[in-house]
């Protein structure tokens, strides 16, 4: 399983059937009362006040996050709609309206009992450019934020195979849910094939999560002595709380530009074995390694010996939550030393003390360090400049994996504008992929090009050799990128 862009998905064309989630109940369009009523999470909150903000400003921000897989043999509607009904019903965060009550952003569950699926006939497809066309252009219009319900569940139908899709808006999920998504549904509809019944149990909720996380960090105030990291980590970077992506990407302050969504593979099956046991033999993980190589090609176009950026770090381990669908992810700062002159070794202790540190601190929400500790730039409705950021997921290790070759799933995620680049690292049976949202500028897309072609060199170097032996230079930006002063000196006294 692995993620890259929709219109680069060879699905085969047919008939397009869609579900359609509705109360049964009169009442659920009315504002509920407050005993019905949760709290959001802190990503939840934020992520809904941008978009009504950009609702306001008539300048809407769109996203979303979809999830592919295939069905063998002719499609059966009646289980397929058992299956995902079912997998609505499991969990609490996809029943939820969210509106505004006097300030605060609450959510209110629908009973799953009170929903129901209609199936829609929607249209036909002899090309597959025409269909992956129609349903990008199909999550973009069905998925709003400020309205029920935040996801779309479809099936492209033929007469010997379906593949099923859903899209769902960021605030009831993340990367990690689409693995859950798979295998539930696919399991619930296997089993109503044959026959059985399916457990009606529902998942532990997102919801519950956000509770508890609203009731430790509600509260806290900006001398916090738990926010130390965050003030560490500015104070590093000359008081910067959101760190630079180091290269030259010509975006504007304060502008926003369409995307550019691209995937490409690192490694293949067999390289991906080999730079994993690479990364074991300086006791590192494969991660750790992809993440020394991306330093290294940064600092080799010109970006600074200590690498600073965020990282997305999973909070599913926590409690019960591990096969929950919801928004388990804290974004947290991580910087380590990939000065010249060290080699993959050393590097790879620094990443590894690095993530230690990371993770050690790793409990206060991202969103909550960013209101106290960064106000000004809390209250724009973007990230104020393109950011360093780096994500890794193993694929093989996700809920289902060992059925992925059958059903044969696959992620996509899409944004209407960026003002930076992103880049998400996926390992699957196939090997090591790259999937990057970045603004479309010609100097973006040359950096991003040039970043990719010395990566991929990198972590083959590493595969091969084990070490840095011949690092590939990025060809350099054309006009420096403005950065603050690192704090080399005191990085290297914090080890």
């Amino acid at each position: 399983m692995r993620q890259f862009p929709l219109e680069m998905h060879d699905m085969a064309p047919g008939r397009v059937v869609e579900w359609r989630l509705r109360s049964t109940a009169a009442q659920a369009a009315a504002p509920g009362g407050p005993a019905a009523d949760r709290r959001a999470s802190f990503n939840q909150d934020k992520h809904f006040t941008v978009a009504e903000e950009s609702r306001a400003a008539d300048d809407p921000t769109a996203s979303w996050i979809a999830v592919t897989f295939e069905v063998s043999g002719p499609l059966d509607e009646e289980a397929l709609t058992g299956s995902l009904l079912a997998f609505t019903g499991r969990h609490e965060v996809l029943r939820c309206e969210f509106r505004r009550l006097a300030g605060e952003l609450a959510c209110a569950p629908i009973p799953a009992d009170e929903l129901a699926l209609d199936t829609v006939r929607v249209a036909d497809f002899d090309r597959t450019e025409e269909l992956t066309g129609f349903l990008v252009e199909r999550f973009k219009r069905s998925i709003d934020t400020l309205s029920w319900p935040l996801f779309t569940m479809g099936a492209v139908l033929r007469e010997d195979s379906a593949t099923v899709y859903l899209a769902f808006d960021h605030i009831v999920c993340d990367g990690m849910s689409m693995p859950i998504v798979v295998q539930e549904v696919q399991s619930g509809y296997e089993a109503l094939r044959r026959g059985e019944r399916l457990d009606a149990a529902p998942a532990p909720s997102y919801l519950d999560f956000a509770e508890e996380q609203r009731g430790r960090y509600l509260s806290i105030d900006a001398e916090d002595e738990r926010l130390g990291y965050w003030k560490e980590f500015m104070a590093r970077g000359g008081g910067e709380f959101f760190p630079r992506f180091p290269l030259e990407l010509g975006v504007e302050p304060g502008r926003m530009y369409s995307i550019v969504n691209e995937a490409s593979p690192l490694l293949d099956a067999g390289e991906a074995e080999v730079f994993e046991k690479a990364c074991l033999a300086v006791d590192g993980k494969p991660f750790m390694g992809v993440l020394a190589a991306v330093a290294v090609c940064l600092r080799e176009a010109g970006g600074p010996g200590v690498y600073r950026g965020f990282m997305p770090v999973s909070e599913r381990g926590r409690a019960a939550w591990t096969n929950s669908v919801g928004w388990f992810v804290n974004t947290m700062p991580i910087e380590f030393d990939a000065s010249p002159g060290r080699d993959f070794e050393q590097v790879m202790a620094s990443v590894r003390a690095g993530f230690g540190e990371m993770i050690g601190h790793v409990d206060v929400p991202f969103v909550r360090a960013w209101e106290l500790l960064a106000p000004r730039e809390f209250a724009a409705r973007s990230w104020p400049y393109p950011v360093n950021f780096f994500s890794y997921i193993d694929m093989r290790k996700c809920p289902g994996a060992e059925r992925h070759e059958d059903w044969r799933p696959t992620s996509h995620v899409w944004s209407a504008q960026a003002n930076g680049a992103c880049s998400w690292f996926q390992r699957d049976a196939d090997g090591l992929h790259m999937n990057s949202i970045y603004s479309d500028t010609p100097d973006a897309r040359r950096t991003m090009d040039g970043f990719l072609e010395a990566l991929r060199a990198t972590v083959r170097e590493i595969a091969r050799h084990g070490s840095f032996r011949r690092p590939i230079a990025l060809t350099p930006p054309r006009r420096p990128v403005a950065r603050t002063p690192l704090d080399v000196a005191a990085f290297g006294r914090r080890g």
